[in-house]
């Protein structure tokens, strides 16, 4: 099996898994997360967003989070960025590394942020300018790079053609995301494949969902294309409020069991991840999509 020897995990929990949580989660609580989360060997993270807290309630103290997270551990303390407004925000702060997004969708796009895929990307590469002046990390996240929930099975040109639009801006890197989790591993070895074979400048990831069970395979389908980046949310939290019965992100903590398991490294200490889906548990009320936290007398 062709798989990379050293994998790095991006932890989205902070931001992509807590977003679309019913119960509202106290600010000190997601403060709390991130600063556990950031003693297990994770080195790259999504923290929070400054997203509109009308559309996204449980991001609407995004700012009293970054402000108080330790700083200076040697992780990368990034942030999701919508609009303009949303980079001035962050910038504001202090913020170094910025996560934008679009998605390879019309209608998704349209219903996430009220525009065309072109006048997302005209309005964002005024950002992307912005950032580099300032020497910032770009992470550019495509959502919904292989199924739509409105529209059905995303053609991979209208994807490619995206990827080539992100190149042209020379961001530093590209997540390719099943929004609804309804790719297959085949899908998920042809577009990656396809993507790496172009020579894109940017570092490719991949973000995968479990909402049809299939995230495993596809990870593993990606690690076989060429893929060593992944995100991952810790408990498996996670899903899209503008993508009507997604689920959970791919869980961090069996993500990294399984990685192990194969004899690939990640810098990462699970057992120290365990202790961060029991912090998760007292926070949540619901049922975590993780398998590791089920098991009894487990074996790390």
């Amino acid at each position: 099996m062709n798989t990379p020897k050293f994998v790095e995990i991006i932890e989205v929990g902070p931001r992509d898994g807590i977003q679309n949580e019913k119960v509202m989660i106290p600010t000190e609580s997601k403060i709390e997360l991130v600063n556990l989360l950031s003693t297990t060997g994770i080195k790259r993270m999504e923290v929070t967003s400054f997203v509109s807290p009308k559309h996204v309630p449980q991001m609407a103290d995004s700012e009293e989070v970054f402000n108080n997270i330790q700083k200076d551990n040697g992780v990368q303390q990034m942030a999701l960025i919508p609009n303009l407004r949303g980079y001035q925000i962050a910038e504001e702060i202090g913020v170094n590394d910025i996560a934008l997004f679009v998605a390879a969708s019309e209608t998704f796009n349209n219903k996430n942020v009220r525009m065309s895929i072109a006048e997302s990307i005209s309005q964002l590469s005024n950002v992307v300018e912005r950032a580099k002046e300032q020497e910032k990390f770009i992470r550019f996240d495509i959502s919904t790079a292989f199924y739509c929930p409105f529209e059905g099975y995303v053609p991979m040109e209208n994807v490619l053609r995206v990827v080539d639009l992100l190149e042209s801006f020379s961001v530093d890197e590209i997540v390719l995301c099943d929004t609804v989790g309804r790719a297959n591993p085949k899908q998920v070895f042809e577009l990656f494949s396809t993507v790496l074979d172009k020579s894109p400048k940017a570092k490719i990831t991949a973000h995968f969902h479990d909402t049809y069970g299939l995230s495993k395979a596809n990870a593993l389908a990606a690690l076989q294309a060429g893929i060593a980046s992944f995100d991952t949310s810790i408990g498996g939290l996670g899903g899209c409020p503008f993508a009507p019965g997604a689920a959970g992100n791919d869980s961090t903590e069996d993500f990294v069991f399984m990685l192990h398991e194969m004899g690939i490294e990640t810098g990462i200490d699970l057992s120290k991840l365990m202790e961060c889906v029991e912090l998760i548990k007292s926070f949540t009320d619901r049922d975590l999509t993780g398998h590791l936290h089920k098991i009894k007398n487990i074996k790390l």
